[in-house]
């Protein structure tokens, strides 16, 4: 007797989905995501603010792009990302449908139902595809974790702390509180 298989999706299945269902794709398995609380879109639009309000002042050439902004991380159909935040250096990775490759600096506000997802499914994969910085900002816990990948070090701070931007050498600092 043959195990049965197990389906693998493709972005083809999470444009599919009815308007309004939010998923995402990893190594072709969907995981779907619950609308974020007050808290998070709070936080959210305080960090976008912050970033695009540096580049315009540095008249920086990346882009910042909060959720929902397509993200595919590989070059095949199998992985397709939402983060929170993206902030995209290289323009050759955009195009309309979003970001082909992997973003400079992403930002994943942890959620109650997202916590296994930002803690260790994402922070693997976007280390594995190339993000040069990669943030969890947990607001249960007041704490950011800053993983600069191609420095190999991992920082650890509290909202009240200045947070040093890795991907612009600590130019831009920014305070959660």
């Amino acid at each position: 007797m043959a195990l049965a298989q197990k389906k693998l999706y493709t972005t083809d299945d999470i444009y599919a989905l009815p308007d309004g269902t939010r998923a995402e794709l990893i190594d072709g398995e969907m995981y779907m995501m619950a609308p974020p609380g007050r808290k998070h879109q709070r936080l959210l639009s305080f960090l976008h603010l912050e970033i695009g309000n540096y580049i315009r002042n540095k008249n920086g050439n990346c882009e910042v792009y909060p959720a929902p902004f397509a993200v595919f991380l590989n070059a095949d159909d199998k992985t397709y990302v939402e983060p929170d935040i993206s902030v995209i250096c290289d323009p050759s990775k955009l195009d309309d449908r979003g970001c082909n490759g992997a973003p400079d600096w992403v930002i994943e506000i942890v959620s109650p139902g997202s916590k296994r997802m930002d803690y260790f499914i994402k922070l693997f994969k976007y280390q594995t595809a190339g993000v040069k910085e990669y943030w969890i900002v947990d607001p249960d816990k007041n704490r950011v974790m800053v993983y600069l990948y191609e420095k190999d070090e991992i920082n650890v701070y509290d909202f009240a702390d200045e947070i040093p931007v890795g991907i612009y050498d600590g130019d831009l600092k920014i305070k959660m509180e």
